[in-house]
C-alpha cells in the first residue's frame, strides 16, 4: 500500500511518514523543499519506504507527475501557517493560494487518479480565537474563523468534502489540537512555534525558565498522537462523519507544563516575571475527541508528563537544541 503526503518534510508531515512506515505503508513524500539532514536522520529507519519528491503544490504541472508513482490514498499537509500578524500582513496572497489553490490542486490530482480516500489536515483553528472558555469543542460546534489561516484552512475543508462528492472519492477533515514534539522547527511556511519547544529549548540548552501567564491553556497535544489518530483515520475500515477532531482532549494550562518539566528536572530554574499583556490573550476551549474515540476507536496515548520525556530524550537523540 503506497500513500502520498503533501507536506511530508514538515512539522506533521514528517511525524505522518514515521507513522505511515511503521505500519508498513510505502510513503511518497511531497514537499516544496527536499528533506534537510534533520528530517532524513529522523526518517532513516524507514528511507527504503520513502521516496521523496519535491515540488510545488501550486504548479499543476509538478503535481500530475505524481500518478506515476500509484499511490491509493492522499494525506494532504502541507500548508502556510501564517499565524503571526506580521506574516498575515505581508504574505496574505501566498497563505491563500497555498492553503485554497494548492489544496485544489491536489483534488484535481484526486480527481484523476480516485483514491480510497483522502485525508484533509485541518487545523481546530477553524473554530476562532475563544472566549477564554473551557467548553470542549465539538465537530458541530459554531466555527468564527477570522484570521486568513483560519479561514482558508475551513475553506479547504469545504472544497475537499464537495470535491470527493462530485467526483466519486471519499474524503474526511481532521482538525488538529495545538501539536508539540519533535521536529517542530521554523521553516518558510511555518514561523510560528510553540511554547513547549520554546520551554524544552531552554531546558536542555541550561536556561532558566521565564513565565508570565500560568494560566494560559490550549490542548497541547504529543505530535506522535496527533499522527497516530490521522492514521487511524486514514486506515478505518469506514467511516460515518467527514470531520474529526484529533487531539488529546485536555485542557493544559503553562502553570501545568511547569509543574511536569519540575518533575522531570528537579533543578530547573523557574523565574516569574510580569507579563508585558494588558489584556489576556483569547484561548479556545479543547477539542472534543469523543468522535473520534466512538467512531474511529482511538485515543491518545501520550500525558503531559509521558509526552515532555520523550519530546526531552529525542531532543538529546538528535543533539537539537534550537
Amino acid at each position: 500500500m503506497t500513500t502520498l503526503v503533501t507536506g511530508g518534510t514538515g512539522f506533521v508531515g514528517s511525524n505522518l511518514v514515521k507513522a505511515l512506515a511503521e505500519k508498513g505503508h510505502e510513503i511518497i513524500c511531497f514537499d516544496y523543499v527536499s528533506p534537510d539532514n534533520l528530517v532524513k536522520e529522523f526518517l532513516k529507519p524507514w528511507e527504503q519506504q520513502i521516496t521523496f519528491v519535491q515540488g510545488d503544490i501550486l504548479n499543476r504541472e509538478s503535481i500530475e507527475l505524481l500518478v506515476r508513482y500509484k499511490f491509493t490514498k492522499i494525506i494532504h499537509a502541507a500548508v502556510f501557517t501564517g499565524i503571526l500578524p506580521e506574516v498575515e500582513q505581508m504574505r496574505s496572497d501566498s497563505i491563500v493560494e497555498t492553503n485554497v489553490i494548492g489544496t485544489r490542486n491536489l483534488l484535481e490530482l484526486a480527481k484523476l487518479i480516485v483514491p480510497e480516500r483522502f485525508v484533509y489536515v485541518s487545523s481546530g483553528a477553524v473554530y476562532g480565537e475563544g472566549d477564554n472558555s473551557k467548553e470542549a469543542l465539538k465537530e458541530s460546534s459554531v466555527l468564527l474563523p477570522r484570521s486568513l489561516y483560519e479561514s482558508t484552512k475551513y475553506a479547504s475543508e469545504l472544497v475537499t468534502r464537495r470535491y470527493g462528492e462530485l467526483h466519486g472519492f471519499e474524503t474526511v477533515s481532521v482538525r488538529l489540537g495545538s501539536p508539540y514534539g519533535p521536529m517542530e522547527r521554523v521553516t518558510g511556511h511555518r514561523a510560528n512555534q510553540s511554547i513547549l519547544k520554546e520551554l524544552t529549548g531552554k531546558v536542555v540548552r541550561g536556561e532558566p525558565l521565564e513565565v508570565r501567564d500560568r494560566s494560559y491553556a490550549r490542548d497541547y497535544t504529543y505530535i506522535t498522537d496527533i499522527a497516530l489518530g490521522i492514521l487511524a483515520i486514514l486506515e478505518a475500515p469506514s467511516i460515518s462523519f467527514d470531520v474529526y477532531n484529533n487531539s488529546a482532549g485536555v485542557w493544559i494550562t503553562l502553570g501545568d507544563i511547569i509543574d511536569r518539566l519540575e518533575d522531570l528536572i528537579p533543578n530547573i530554574e523557574v523565574i516569574t516575571v510580569p507579563s508585558k499583556e494588558t489584556t489576556v490573550s483569547a484561548m479556545r476551549g479543547p477539542l472534543d475527541v469523543s468522535r473520534l474515540r466512538d467512531d474511529i476507536g482511538y485515543t491518545a496515548k501520550y500525558d503531559l508528563l509521558s509526552g515532555l520525556r520523550e519530546y526531552l530524550k529525542w531532543r538529546d537523540d538528535f543533539s537539537y537544541y534550537e
